[in-house]
């Protein structure tokens, strides 16, 4: 099974599982322009190909991601206007390390720094 996100102005609005059979070429091999095909020829739009396991564009695509062209990854949603975009890993990250202990942690963003939770 593949999956494939459909983009609107590079936001996905939809995920969907597509059988191996639909994106294979004629030796059985998968091929993400074959997917591509289908998926635009099934339901219009634009299609790109994601991956549970990450190992296409860095994260599984989720309804609200960004696909971002130059990273060739989809990005999830800024969870907080001060963190910055890790673009190796198409994450978001605090402009501060999270302390590491035994404690649990959360983000303040009025402060920009982590509050212990109690």
């Amino acid at each position: 099974m593949a999956h494939f996100a459909q983009l609107k102005n590079n936001i996905v609005t939809k995920v969907i599982v597509v059988s191996d059979k639909d994106t294979a070429d004629e030796h059985g091999v998968e091929k993400e322009d074959i997917g591509i095909v289908f998926c635009s020829n099934l339901l219009g739009g634009t299609w790109k190909q994601t991956s549970y396991n990450d190992r296409i564009r860095k994260n599984y695509a989720g309804v609200g991601y960004t696909y971002d062209e130059i990273l060739d990854a989809f990005v999830p949603p800024k969870p907080f206007a001060s963190w910055l975009l890790d673009t190796d890993k198409a994450q978001w990250k605090a402009p501060i390390d999270m302390p590491v202990d035994d404690k649990k942690y959360a983000w303040n963003e009025e402060t920009t720094s982590w509050i212990e939770l109690v």
